[in-house]
């Protein structure tokens, strides 16, 4: 498996630190094919002018933002607009200190697409709108760069194209920016640009100000600023996108909020977007949220204490053991052991390729790794691909660095206890959870 070395290196580097790699997904990517197939289901609808709403629910370490990353990789090569945000206590999706307008703020410097990957793409999407939709007018009325007729023209055809957008709630405002970055773009006024894109990126503290640069009377707020992403997803598809994906991580940290109030706030923001998007109301739009077992379940703290969105999110009579992924929420299942395995040839063979040298981990080796992980009490319960994937790196750096060292020696020591340990907090974290209710 020949692997660009940046690409390596990122790979292993990522891993190592406990964090999901943005590039060279495909090449570790094992199992979750089902979640896969069942999300990529909900990208043909979105394409198609439907919206979708999804919960992925998994431990920490399980591989929730793998798959969001695996998806974001896959529907941008589809040509759709991702955006993408870690909550965080400085952003929510409500807050009465601006953290849902910080949120807002985060997804829209991180909207990607297929050419711009890393974020940063409104100004390159806006200006790639206007350019097509001037190479239409030229290509059908026969004309020419230089000719005066051209700027109307295009200016009719920008008001045709976006004129659906004034119905939607702030529509009219919205087409106004769009109309007025057009203008600026056509007469190279930069200036003019970088406010009209400072507006749309919720950078406007005040109205007074949004009125004196840009002549506009409304800025986007922390109460609004769902109502916008709307919005973008309708323009995106009129600008030639197959649509917007609203990629939301580390759910946690609405169920860590204090206060039971402010949570409340939260909870109801998200069930406005979850009612949109199963009403009709959106379109062109895919959210997908992720969180943990306890705080979706926690009927005390939890999504699941919203009384609203527990009732439309919680499983039916028949589920039982099986899974049904056609449901809101997909709930991660350990990866098997076999699956596992695979990952660490995967891995073994990207680090031999890394460090040029040939590969000295036998599949023995690998066998007996595995069962060691595994074979720690409340290990399968408890263990998460993070955890095993770190402990591996470390085996595979200690054997490079010390040839000495012989595999199988090493395995039976015990050196490694960074599973073990996430074994036995858990455990904790778990027994603690039952002794607070």
């Amino acid at each position: 498996m020949k692997i660009p070395r940046r690409i390596a290196q990122t790979l292993i580097n990522s891993l190592k630190g406990g964090v999901v790699p943005r590039v060279g997904l495909p090449y570790i990517t094992v199992g979750r094919k089902a979640e896969i197939d069942a999300l990529l289901h909900d990208v043909e609808i979105i394409a198609d002018g439907g919206a979708s709403f999804r919960f992925i629910v998994g431990k920490y370490g399980s591989g929730k933002s793998f798959l969001l990353q695996t998806i974001r990789n896959y529907v941008m090569a589809k040509n759709f607009v991702v955006v993408d945000a870690d909550l965080s206590p400085e952003r929510r999706l409500q807050g009465t200190r601006g953290q849902g307008l910080a949120t807002y703020k985060e997804l829209i410097r991180n909207m990607s697409t297929k050419t711009k990957p890393e974020g940063g793409a409104l100004p390159l999407i806006l200006d790639r709108w206007i350019s097509n939709v001037q190479q239409e007018v030229m290509a059908s009325g026969d004309l020419s760069v230089t000719d005066p007729r051209l700027p109307p023209l295009v200016e009719k055809k920008i008001s045709a194209v976006i004129g659906s957008l004034n119905e939607m709630v702030h529509g009219f405002d919205f087409t106004r920016l769009l109309t007025l970055y057009y203008r600026a773009y056509v007469s190279g006024d930069d200036e003019t640009k970088a406010k009209v894109l400072k507006w749309f990126r919720g950078e406007y503290a005040t109205k007074t100000e949004a009125r004196q640069e840009l002549g506009v009377t409304i800025v986007i707020t922390d109460d609004d600023w769902y109502e916008y992403l709307k919005l973008f997803a309708c323009f995106l598809n009129q600008a030639g996108y197959a649509g917007m994906l609203i990629l939301i991580d580390e759910l946690v940290n609405i169920y860590k909020i204090p206060n039971a109030i402010t949570r409340q706030y939260n909870y109801e923001k998200i069930l406005t977007m979850y009612n949109d998007t199963m009403q009709g109301k959106a379109r062109h739009l895919g959210i997908i949220m992720c969180g943990t077992p306890q705080c979706m379940e926690d009927p005390r703290r939890g999504v699941f204490s919203y009384e609203a969105l527990r009732s439309r999110l919680a499983e039916g009579h028949f589920a039982g053991g099986h899974k049904d992924l056609l449901s809101p929420v997909i709930r991660l299942q350990p990866l098997t052991h076999e699956e596992m395995l695979i990952l660490i040839e995967k891995l073994a063979d990207i680090h031999a390729g890394l460090y040029e040298y040939p590969q000295i981990v036998t599949q023995p080796d690998m066998v007996d790794f595995i069962e060691i992980e595994f074979g720690r009490i409340g290990a399968d319960a408890h263990i998460t691909p993070r955890e095993v994937i770190r402990d591996f790196i470390e085996v595979l750096d200690i054997v490079y660095q010390n040839p000495e060292v012989k595999v199988r020696a090493l395995l039976g020591s015990q050196d490694f206890t960074y599973a073990q340990n996430a074994v036995q907090e858990e455990a904790a974290d778990a027994s603690f959870a039952e002794f607070e209710l």
